[in-house]
């Protein structure tokens, strides 16, 4: 992967700011809530640059990113999670993958997003259409992944992931999910936060708690200066006695590479393989989905591509 540097930022920045982004678990009520709350401001910042997203799509596809690294609040060892949109709005969809490691990685399916007119608000049901949420688990030492699908309800990320948890999973949740921008566009904050009933969990407690979070201040705003997540929690919540269980780094991350992305090459029929050397233009750049790092392959190695490609063939010998 091949990140692209902040403009004017020293590596002491650039470090400093990175390890501002973690994820923080913690409990409610004696154990009976749990929650998660996220610090992403540099993972988004991030995600924009190398993806060259505008506004509407950091908003869109950071909210995604926000949510994912959420959900692998509960994840140990080689698990990850993949969420996917498919929908009938502008939009069209994303992809979104996080793991036990913090990491996060993903896509929109239609970049720009087209705008009939300025955007207004953030309400962007209208962008997202009908269509189809699905979240597979890839839990290591799992026979198979799990996954769970629902329908697109309000066009919100958060309110549809939240819908997700409770459909699939049987997870009363509440989810927020913010990425706050100044005056000229450039991100300022960006976080999430959620919150899952247990099954023990008093309902007079279940019902102030959801009072409470509807009144809360958007996270990405506080993160906006210089609120720290766990003094966030327990400014919010200390009549609930929190108590902060873990928390790891987070980040946005691909491990795709030259020598990946060969092999992706060299999977190509030699027939194609043979119109792209006879048609250009070189060098080829291949682009990653995931992260949009740019890797350029010249006519002499994409023919070593061919003629491996075309020896190991028996058709063609």
């Amino acid at each position: 992967m091949e990140k692209k540097p902040f403009f004017g930022e020293t590596l002491k920045e650039r470090l400093k700011a990175g390890a501002r982004d973690r994820l923080f678990n913690f409990m409610l009520a004696d154990g009976r809530l749990r929650g998660a709350i996220v610090h992403g401001t540099r993972m988004i910042g991030e995600m924009r640059a190398n993806h060259e997203l505008g506004i509407l799509e950091t908003m869109v596809l950071g909210r995604a990113y926000l949510g994912s690294a959420l959900m692998t609040a509960d994840l140990k060892g080689q698990d990850r999670i993949r969420l996917n949109i498919d929908c009938s709005g502008p939009i069209q969809g994303l992809t979104v993958e996080a793991n036990a490691f913090g990491e996060v990685r993903g896509f929109l399916k239609n970049v720009p997003i087209p705008l009939a007119q300025p955007l207004e608000s953030f309400d962007l049901a209208s962008f997202f259409g009908r269509g189809i949420l699905s979240v597979t688990r890839h839990i290591q030492g799992a026979r198979r992944p799990d996954e769970g699908r629902v329908k697109l309800t309000y066009g919100n990320i958060a309110k549809d992931l939240a819908h997700y948890h409770l459909t699939c999973r049987q997870l009363p949740t509440a989810i927020n999910l913010s990425v706050k921008f100044d005056r000229i566009g450039s991100i300022t904050g960006a976080g999430g936060l959620a919150l899952q009933a247990l099954p023990d969990a008093d309902d007079r407690v279940l019902c102030e708690l959801e009072e409470r979070f509807t009144r809360l201040p958007s996270v990405g705003a506080q993160f906006s200066g210089d609120t720290d997540p766990q003094d966030f929690i327990r400014h919010h919540f200390n009549d609930y006695g929190p108590e902060i269980t873990s928390n790891r780094r987070i980040e946005f991350m691909c491990h795709c590479n030259r020598d990946r992305l060969s092999e992706m090459l060299a999977l190509l029929p030699v027939d194609e393989l043979e119109d792209i050397l006879a048609k250009g233009p070189f060098p080829m750049t291949v682009r990653c989905h995931y992260c949009n790092s740019a890797y350029e392959f010249g006519r002499s190695e994409l023919q070593r591509i061919h003629d491996r490609r075309s020896t190991n063939n028996p058709l063609r010998r």
